[in-house]
């Protein structure tokens, strides 16, 4: 694990991503918070443009949790069969719609320990649903930035909840609410895992990774 940087790098590499790209979005289409909530949870080990695929029709007839029940599981499955472990997660977002119903008016909750409480739906999960529609500076940590992170010591962690406390003690606030946008971006389009693209990358000269691709 690489150590950590000192804060005065820290700043000058969200400077630099900031200014690069001032506003970053994530990759998932939705319409609203239900449909954010549902394309994330059907992500996992699914690619963002895949779960876009399958949820464009989806989303333009089911974009309420009660809409989505009326689409029923079978009717959701053939929607989704092209995304891994698809009969699962129709399950799961079938599920989490009925609570959604029955528990919170259709609406989708605010709170990290309520959004977890969902079938199918995790802590990044929750963290991105959090950060993307209700703009809270939570830290989802996926394989991206676990990676950048201890690569580049800007929040090194043995688990990704090391990892994203890091994110949250070591960025300066100012960057916290789009930090992990910026880290995900580098992280799947420039540090990559098996070939990362250091010559390319804009934090070369503040990065300590020692087997950089140049």
């Amino acid at each position: 694990m690489t150590r950590q940087l000192d804060y005065h790098s820290i700043q000058q590499i969200f400077t630099r991503f900031q200014a690069h790209e001032p506003e970053p979005k994530g990759e998932l289409d939705h319409v609203n918070a239900y449909t954010l909530l549902v394309a994330v949870a059907l992500s996992a080990q699914a690619t963002d443009a895949g779960v876009n695929k399958a949820t464009r029709t989806l989303f333009q007839i089911a974009d309420t949790p009660a809409k989505m029940l009326s689409l029923g599981e079978p009717g959701l499955t053939e929607h989704i069969k092209t995304i891994g472990l698809f009969r699962q997660k129709a399950k799961n977002v079938i599920r989490l719609s009925e609570i959604l119903v029955r528990d919170y008016g259709g609406q989708v909750p605010t709170s990290r320990a309520a959004l977890q409480s969902l079938p199918g739906v995790g802590r990044k999960t929750a963290n991105v649903v959090l950060n993307m529609w209700f703009h809270y500076p939570a830290q989802a940590v996926d394989t991206h930035i676990f990676r950048l992170g201890n690569r580049t010591g800007i929040c090194p962690g043995k688990d990704v909840l090391a990892v994203e406390r890091a994110i949250e003690d070591n960025i300066p606030v100012e960057f916290q609410q789009h930090a992990h946008h910026w880290m995900i971006l580098h992280g799947r389009y420039v540090c990559k895992a098996r070939k990362p693209a250091c010559a390319n990358c804009l934090i070369r000269d503040l990065c300590p990774y020692e087997e950089k691709n140049l």
